[in-house]
């Protein structure tokens, strides 16, 4: 009975160290570097960094609207290592990067890292000029659907399905059965109608013709060296060309400033109990945690 009792007060204790730390640090308003935009010499680049996989452009979308609102800055830098992700949320990107450069005359210049290809190939269209490593693979231009199929799995051990649906399409893409040759005409029409969205806005912004993107528009990846060779970006170098150019463009004298955009994160209890210690020092107090290891990290 001792040790349960002493097991249950340890467990309060624990509950409540959390809960006081979740009531004090929600005391603090979450570090955001938009806050210094608007003030200073204006001599100050946006660098916006996109990692990893794009499905919810939100966050994305949230940080360019701070540029927008912002008169303190001369140029953005995007900075991109991303192997892409969902059409519509690259397409949301695209549209409010083209919106900055063309309606708020905001120089940008994309970056790529180790990779910036298919929907991050998409995004850095909607710069102004695109800059990549010799080394970095970009292009896969095109459009991909997985789908998986459990059928024979579910017949051997005996799990079946059954479906109601409204329309013969409902559930096509179903994973207990295979797909009939009618649905997959119909994904087919899908994925070759979005395909064809691609080519047409790489044909507009790179000043070229739709059957000559058609041509490296296989799918296939590409080095930074053969995407210039190819017209698909437009200068090899790294970040510090990069940071050096967007500086021209905005017409920057001397060395810029540049301002990194992190996004803004509300600390939660969960954050607290489950989060990635590093993610939550740096994005609510600016405190670069010295571990040697990274925790697993969410994607925005």
């Amino acid at each position: 009975m001792s040790r349960r009792n002493d097991l249950l007060i340890l467990l309060i204790f624990v509950a409540c160290f959390f809960v006081a730390l979740y009531l004090i640090f929600g005391l603090f308003t979450p570090r955001s570097a938009f806050d210094n935009l608007s003030t200073g010499s204006g001599s100050r680049i946006a660098l916006l960094q996109i990692v990893g996989p794009i499905y919810n452009p939100q966050p994305i979308l949230d940080q360019l609207n701070k540029i927008e609102d912002s008169d303190g800055i001369k140029a953005l830098l995007l900075r991109l290592d991303t192997p892409g992700g969902g059409v519509a949320a690259a397409q949301e990107i695209y549209s409010k990067l083209v919106y900055l450069r063309d309606e708020k005359k905001i120089p940008i210049v994309a970056s790529m890292g180790s990779v910036a290809a298919s929907g991050g190939y998409y995004i850095a269209v909607g710069a102004d000029t695109i800059i990549a490593n010799p080394g970095t693979i970009t292009g896969s231009i095109g459009v991909i659907a997985d789908l998986f199929n459990y059928s024979k799995l579910a017949e051997k051990i005996g799990l079946q399905l059954d479906v109601i649906k409204s329309g013969k399409f409902k559930d096509t893409g179903n994973p207990y059965r295979q797909i009939t040759g009618e649905e997959r005409e119909y994904l087919q029409g899908l994925i070759d109608d979005s395909y064809h969205q691609f080519v047409e806005t790489v044909a507009r912004e790179r000043n070229m013709k739709v059957e000559d993107v058609e041509l490296l528009a296989d799918g296939r990846v590409y080095t930074g060296r053969q995407a210039k060779e190819s017209g698909l970006i437009d200068l090899l170098g790294g970040y510090d060309d990069a940071v050096k150019l967007a500086a021209g463009l905005g017409g920057i004298k001397g060395k810029p400033r540049v301002v990194e955009l992190k996004k803004d994160k509300k600390l939660t209890l969960y954050d607290l109990l489950f989060g990635d210690l590093q993610e939550i020092a740096y994005f609510n107090f600016g405190i670069a945690l010295p571990l040697k290891y990274e925790l697993p990290r969410r994607i925005p």
